[in-house]
């Protein structure tokens, strides 16, 4: 087996894991112009954070 192979093989195994091999992903969100973690945002400020609303900029399809 050549090292192609391998590698496509692993690209299309499942990895599991367990809740203990698992690490908590730390959030960092900008806030008045610099970055901070959101574990270290107040109560209010976390609810801030939470309620916020995410949008996807699209084109606006005018015709030339």
């Amino acid at each position: 087996m050549n090292d192609l192979s391998h590698q496509a093989n692993l690209e299309t195994e499942e990895i599991l894991l367990t809740d203990a091999e698992r690490q908590p992903c730390e959030v960092w969100t900008r806030v008045m112009g610099y970055h901070r973690p959101v574990a270290s945002f107040n109560i209010g400020k976390k609810g801030e954070h939470h309620e916020r609303q995410y949008f996807q900029e699209c084109r606006a399809g005018l015709a030339a």
